[in-house]
């Protein structure tokens, strides 16, 4: 009877697994790198804005037509840490007859992602949706990758922050004290957050730079403010300007600084700040 019994159990194991679903349509091996078809960068790789991306996967699971075609839809798409779309998103088919010796064949899906010239550090992903189109099944994706960038802290209503000073135009890194003697180039760099966006993501700005004495008063003014206007399909978070004024042989050693006043024209708001500087 025990014998039996087994014998029973096995006949009913092996006909459902003849009767099994088959694998779910799935979306494998993404590969993120810098080249075009280059490895897949390793785990905690940082990335920048203004990057190139590489993307690259496989689909597995999907399911041939009669006539042994294969079809599929598939749409990518890379978002910031609160879930905006960084660019607009990518669409694409695969449509294929796959011979009988190709059985193994996994469908490639690859495109470039160019990151925006500016973003704030995070992690933020690529989202991959595919649609297979003979067996009407979905399947998707995400792929998180980090960024990495200066601090630069979100404010509310218009902000000038980060301010520093550099002694020439392509400097990486400011100066630790900011000391200048007559005849040198003063580069001023700063950071502007908190305006407001128009249609189209429009950012419009202008800048109003000034030179102050210890005593905070005005020694010489911008005649004409420095605009900065454009439109994007991801937010810009923030806009970074630059000044630069040479220290003239007439100017005695002394403590002063660089006032910046902005002027945001969409969000009608205006934000001052200033940084001070030593002349030897």
């Amino acid at each position: 009877m025990r014998i039996f019994t087994r014998a029973l159990l096995f006949a009913a194991l092996l006909s459902a697994l003849s009767g099994a679903a088959p694998d779910a349509l799935s979306v494998i091996y993404p590969t993120l790198s810098r080249s075009d078809d280059g490895v897949n960068e390793p785990s905690g790789t940082q990335h920048v804005a203004g990057e190139m991306l590489f993307f690259t996967c496989r689909v597995a699971n999907y399911t041939k037509s009669p006539e042994q075609k294969v079809h599929l839809a598939y749409s990518i798409q890379a978002f910031d840490p609160k879930g905006v779309a960084l660019d607009q998103i990518y669409k694409n088919e695969i449509a294929e007859e796959v011979a009988p010796q190709d059985k193994e064949w996994l469908p490639k899906i690859s495109t470039e992602i160019a990151l925006p010239p500016a973003l704030l550090a995070g992690t933020y992903k690529i989202t991959i949706n595919v649609e297979d189109l003979v067996a009407h099944t979905k399947a998707s994706l995400d792929v998180p990758f980090r960024v990495n960038a200066r601090a630069i802290q979100p404010t509310p209503t218009l902000a000038v922050q980060n301010m520093r000073y550099y002694r020439n135009e392509d400097d990486p890194t400011p100066l630790s004290k900011a000391v200048y003697k007559a005849g040198d180039a003063l580069w001023l760099r700063f950071d502007v957050t908190g305006y407001k966006y128009g249609e189209n993501n429009q950012v419009n700005l202008n800048y109003v730079f000034s030179v102050l004495g210890a005593d905070g008063s005005a020694l010489w003014t911008s005649p004409q403010p420095a605009a900065e206007e454009g439109q994007s399909i991801y937010p810009k978070p923030y806009a970074s300007g630059t000044f630069s004024i040479q220290v003239q042989s007439a100017v005695k050693p002394g403590e002063y600084a660089i006032g910046v006043k902005a002027t945001d024209l969409v969000g009608k708001q205006t934000a001052e700040a200033r940084q001070a500087f030593t002349v030897q």
